[in-house]
């Protein structure tokens, strides 16, 4: 899945979840808009959802920036992986540490975030981080 997907349907998103599970470590992450959210006066996306997953651990992570809350991550269990990287063909985004919850919750928050038009998911615990300066290439999927 290296070209834009237009997710309309909960069925779109699991199978979007379903495809970066089985797909290579290099493409198991997604960067997604929801076109409901308006644009910056720059015609940019005002946001992105960064989803990434594991198919071997059977656990995800997420990032939102939003310019209502700033960038926040998925709050995990304390037991949960730290230095953890998801990967979009092969660019990598970083999570914060214990960031990582059960697949089934990242589906049920990116259904959540469409749904609402954009809005940051109540189904997750949320926490602040800031986003390294070095490196960081943006990749945006809508």
């Amino acid at each position: 899945m290296q070209n834009p997907v237009l997710l309309c349907t909960p069925d779109d998103i699991d199978f979007l979840i379903d495809a970066l599970l089985a797909g290579p470590k290099t493409h198991d992450a997604a960067h997604i808009l929801s076109r409901a959210r308006s644009l910056t006066w720059l015609r940019y996306p005002d946001h992105e959802l960064h989803v990434g997953v594991s198919g071997e651990n059977q656990v995800g992570a997420l990032s939102l920036s939003l310019p209502e809350v700033g960038h926040i991550a998925s709050v995990g269990s304390p037991g949960s992986r730290s230095g953890v990287a998801y990967h979009v063909a092969g660019h990598w985004t970083e999570f914060p540490d214990q960031s990582e919850v059960p697949v089934a919750l990242v589906r049920e928050a990116v259904k959540e975030f469409l749904r609402s038009g954009g809005n940051v998911p109540t189904c997750l615990t949320w926490k602040p981080f800031e986003i390294p300066n070095e490196g960081v290439e943006s990749d945006i999927w809508t």
